[in-house]
């Protein structure tokens, strides 16, 4: 094996808790086939900090991506593969590299497995675990062309204890082979408060709660009271309590938190998609039949106005 490489995200220089909790887990598997892991940085970020999380090597490219480039992004990454040559590269399944590695896989002629839930080695390889089907079921998938490429939920593994240590870091030049994309503008979101995506707790609201107001005053309380981000179902969210940015299902965000809390959500399997794999279900409906049920951890039969409230307030009194 001539080794592992992370792509390791960063924002404004600071490294996203996502590429940490890959590196680590590189480093597990790594130790596992007798390899060592090394990761890629793109643009102006301590690349050197990356070896306290198990990164043995950084390659990085110079660069201004603070504006996420298809082309750029995709140049800089395959510029790092050859200089590292790694028979394994991993990434966050975050939307840069959902566009880039597909690109990556094409220039390499070699296989992805996308959207990952879990790593392991078996006889030698990599296996990873994957939602199918909107997660009615589970595949693993292995990848025989080097380098192989995988992408990996957030919140999927835990976070390594920090070393101490410094990686060595090596400056790949890279030249962008197209210019065919020019940011004019660039627009934050409208929502605030904790990233959906890499959010450890998500509290999501539904059509029950009926208004604005309510969705404010009871999910985005609690939300805030617990550190957790915000979420809601399709109909709350068309329905205008919420903005689009905030719907989790098929057709808004995939999140993979420890603890997800739907209240006066029904299930349907749009919203189950988005949702499935959170390690902790805890749903709280009126009716006892709602199709959430089946999935969750916890089922709380009763009026989320009453019991919403009562949660925050409890953890609240805990200081």
């Amino acid at each position: 094996m001539s080794g592992i490489l992370v792509f390791a995200e960063h924002a404004d220089g600071a490294f996203k808790s996502t590429a940490t909790e890959l590196i680590g887990k590189a480093a597990e598997l790594a130790t596992a086939l007798g390899t060592t892991v090394t990761a890629a940085v793109l643009g102006d970020a301590p690349a050197a900090d990356l070896g306290a999380a198990g990164a043995a090597k950084v390659y990085q490219a110079a660069g201004d991506f603070a504006a996420y480039d298809t082309g750029a992004t995709t140049d800089a990454l395959a510029a790092i593969i050859r200089e590292a040559q790694p028979d394994i590269v991993l990434a966050t399944a975050s939307f840069a590299a959902s566009d880039a590695f597909p690109r990556l896989a094409a220039r390499f002629d070699s296989g992805m497995a996308s959207e990952c839930t879990n790593l392991t080695i078996e006889e030698g390889k990599l296996v990873g675990r994957r939602p199918m089907f909107s997660g009615k079921c589970f595949g693993s998938v292995t990848v025989s062309s080097s380098p192989a490429l995988f992408t990996v939920r957030p919140n999927s593994f835990t976070q390594p204890a920090s070393t101490g240590g410094a990686a060595d870091v090596v400056a790949v030049a890279w030249e962008a082979t197209s210019a065919a994309l020019t940011v004019v503008e660039t627009l934050a979101t409208d929502s605030a408060g904790i990233d959906l995506t890499t959010a450890d707790k998500v509290v999501s609201g539904g059509r029950s709660l009926k208004s604005v107001e309510n969705f404010d005053k009871v999910i985005r309380s609690l939300a805030s009271t617990m550190g957790a981000g915000v979420g809601a179902s399709r109909a709350a969210s068309d329905a205008g309590y919420c903005s689009h940015s905030e719907q989790v299902g098929q057709t808004g965000q995939m999140v993979n938190p420890s603890l997800y809390i739907a209240a006066g959500i029904s299930g349907a399997i749009q919203h189950l998609a988005g949702m499935r794999t959170s390690k902790v279900i805890v749903a709280i409906n009126k009716d006892a039949d709602a199709p959430i049920f089946e999935h969750a951890t916890y089922g709380i039969v009763a009026d989320l106005f009453e019991v919403l409230p009562a949660i925050d307030a409890e953890i609240r009194a805990l200081g």
